[in-house]
């Protein structure tokens, strides 16, 4: 109890409003806790509000306006065809208010207490939530840091209006007619295909010999040559040296493969990764141990070194990934309650929503050899599948990773479309220890693209239909 000071007392406080954070507070109040929950910002943290839902929802319009513009050869010609990019956002806007609204009537629905604000540790047991006009003090039993990650930002490219984050990049008033991409990871590809698709001439600086560097090198090479019919021009090898901003525009200097270039555009998006919000809540004033990286350690029921304090999602190690921190918030709500839950899972899915999707879960071929497997690597491609054709869509493949000597699925890699709806099945098929044989004798509909997953684990039995092996 902080003294002179009156304390309002709950069961279990959550610090954050994200995938991870409202999930938690949810299955909390279910498990009998009277929990409250707190946001600085707006419901649904990063990922509803300028991550995860509105990226998507940008990606998708992008796609509606390409596919208009080029559809020929199905005998489809639109003449003509514009953007409204104020509608855009607006619609935008309208799938993020429904989703954030939908997340505070759950929480109130569940009786979960929400404050506005921002929480600064003052004990083991005690937070202060400040807000612009007050202070006020929470006593907790057990406490859950939720509170995600933000943008990286390199030296010499500040945040501008002309220099800008993803955040920046998802409330652009206007296509903007030349973009710099500095960073081909995952945000970055995304918001590149996004803006080339309506019509951006778009650069990407990426510092490696590779795009998309969590995912094999085949995988992203799909990506890659299809950006680069889009117009999407590529330099590899690239370090970002320094901007100049005019009230029109960017110019941003790069060492390619040892020799200076200058990039002129419209707008600068920096995409280099993100760091977990750890430093203004007071951790190390109350000893909660940190790594180097400002990473929260945790043990496998994500409670830190105090035994009342828990952590989820970006703060902690792992990949930045909501469906990761949802399922950790899960299992700190469940061990607070006395329940035995701790983070066991086999392997956790990674997406990018590129063009094509691509999608992977558990092992890759490399790493199951390194990990001292003898495994098979058996692909199907995108373009034997009827229902691919039936889309147009016919770039890509699956590859299914499995044990040798009793076929049993480790991994898998999809690089094509519905890529990320396709890789729950093959995340399941791991979870619950499935061979090829158990994919391969299941009815897949048809004609579907989940029958490509049908279609290699057949290739894997060596007995495959569609193609000649």
């Amino acid at each position: 109890m902080v003294v002179g000071d009156f304390a309002n007392e709950v069961d279990t406080l959550v610090i954050g409003s994200g995938p991870g954070g409202y999930v938690a507070a949810i299955r909390a109040a279910q498990l009998g806790q009277k929990v409250t929950i707190v946001e600085k910002g707006e419901m649904g943290g990063v990922c509803l509000n300028v991550g995860c839902i509105p990226s998507k929802a940008l990606i998708a319009a992008g796609h509606r306006f390409h596919n208009a513009k080029h559809s020929e050869d199905m005998g489809i010609i639109a003449e003509k065809v514009s953007i409204n990019f104020e509608k855009v956002q607006e619609w935008k806007g309208s799938v993020v208010k429904k989703l954030t609204g939908g997340v505070e009537g759950l929480l109130k629905g569940n009786k979960v207490e929400i404050v506005r604000g921002e929480a600064y540790f003052a004990s083991e047991n005690s937070v202060r939530i400040m807000d612009e006009k007050s202070a006020q003090t929470y006593n907790f039993k057990n406490c859950i840091i939720a509170t995600g990650s933000r943008p990286i930002e390199i030296p010499g490219f500040k945040y501008t209006n002309r220099v800008i984050n993803s955040t920046g990049a998802l409330a652009l008033k206007e296509v903007p007619k030349k973009l710099v991409v500095i960073g081909g990871g995952y945000i970055g590809i995304e918001l590149a295909g996004a803006y080339a698709n309506m019509g951006a001439e778009v650069v990407v600086l990426e510092g490696s010999k590779q795009i998309l560097g969590g995912f094999e090198k085949q995988m992203a090479k799909v990506v890659e040559r299809r950006l680069k019919k889009n117009g999407v021009e590529f330099k590899m090898e690239a370090l970002a040296k320094g901007v100049e901003e005019s009230e029109t525009g960017v110019k941003v200097t790069a060492e390619v493969k040892g020799k200076e270039e200058v990039f002129e555009a419209d707008y600068c998006l920096v995409t280099v990764g993100r760091k977990p919000n750890t430093d203004e809540l007071g951790l190390e004033q109350i000893g909660v141990e940190l790594t180097e990286r400002g990473v929260v350690k945790i043990d496998k029921q994500c409670r830190t070194n105090i035994s009342n304090i828990y952590a989820i999602g970006d703060v902690v190690e792992g990949p930045p990934l909501a469906h990761k921190a949802s399922y950790e918030g899960k299992i700190a709500a469940e061990a607070i309650a006395g329940e035995k839950s701790e983070v066991d899972y086999l392997a956790i899915p990674a997406v990018v929503f590129s063009d094509p999707e691509l999608a992977s879960v558990g092992y890759t071929e490399a790493e199951a050899k390194e990990a001292g497997f003898d495994v098979i690597a058996s692909k199907f491609p995108f373009a034997a599948n009827g229902r691919a054709l039936s889309l147009n869509e016919t770039d890509g493949f699956m590859k299914l990773v499995t044990r040798k000597d009793d076929g049993l699925v480790v991994g898998a890699q999809i690089a094509g479309p519905n890529a990320s709806d396709m890789i729950a099945e093959l995340g399941l098929a791991i979870e619950t220890g499935m061979t090829a044989e158990d994919i391969a004798l299941t009815i897949h509909a048809h004609p579907s693209l989940g029958e490509i997953t049908m279609e290699a684990a057949e290739v894997a039995l060596g007995t495959p239909i569609h193609i000649v092996k």
